[in-house]
């Protein structure tokens, strides 16, 4: 598979970080890990929650076929797989079958009501690419780290964002300002926000 071939890199000096070369690949690990996962075992207020209102609780209903169907519509083909090395193309025939959508279904019901993610689910690969036009490479930050996750938690995870966000979006559980990461909002409609503000002083 192409994806996994190597690239001709640019020109480059051994990286460096906090002001010394690295050059075994543990070395360079740990240099890259420490500047891509500096959020990793920050501790996390969670008293902040206390300060929201009570909302109304509604029941889970159990995931459809037809919720599955519409997600994988949206996936593309040519996207790299994780470590399954299952890509949404091949994924896409072997749900098409009914019985095997069952089960991936029955997967995502048990995951909702047992309250757990599964740790393969959680295991991913990190592809670690230079960032373009950069005038060296000799700093973590000229490269850029790409997550890929094993292609069935993805698709469970791309279920589960669709139906959460009908809900939020329906019952108003999310301020008007937020455009971000929401259907049928884009930078359009920041812009526009932006320009309002602005006019009005």
């Amino acid at each position: 598979m192409n994806w996994i071939n190597k690239c001709k890199l640019p020109t480059t000096k051994a990286i460096k970080y906090e002001g010394q070369p690295y050059f075994t690949p543990e070395s360079l690990w740990g240099a890259l890990h420490a500047t891509f996962n500096t959020a990793l075992h920050r501790q996390v207020n969670i008293e902040v929650l206390n300060e929201l209102s009570p909302k109304p609780t509604i029941n889970w209903i159990p995931f459809s076929k037809e919720e599955f169907r519409q997600a994988l519509i949206k996936c593309n083909n040519s996207s790299a797989p994780g470590p399954d090395k299952l890509i949404w193309r091949h994924f896409k025939v072997i749900l098409n079958q009914d019985i095997c959508l069952s089960h991936i279904i029955n997967i995502a019901d048990v995951c909702i009501n047992l309250g757990h993610w599964p740790n393969h689910f959680k295991c991913s690969s990190m592809v670690i690419i230079p960032k373009p036009n950069k005038p060296a490479y000799d700093n973590p930050k000229s490269f850029h780290p790409i997550i890929l996750l094993n292609t069935i938690g993805k698709l469970i995870k791309k279920v589960i964002a669709e139906r959460l966000q009908f809900h939020i979006v329906k019952n108003n559980f999310i301020h008007p300002s937020q455009l971000g990461g929401l259907k049928f909002k884009s930078t359009t409609d920041a812009g526009i926000a932006l320009t309002h503000i602005i006019r009005l002083g």
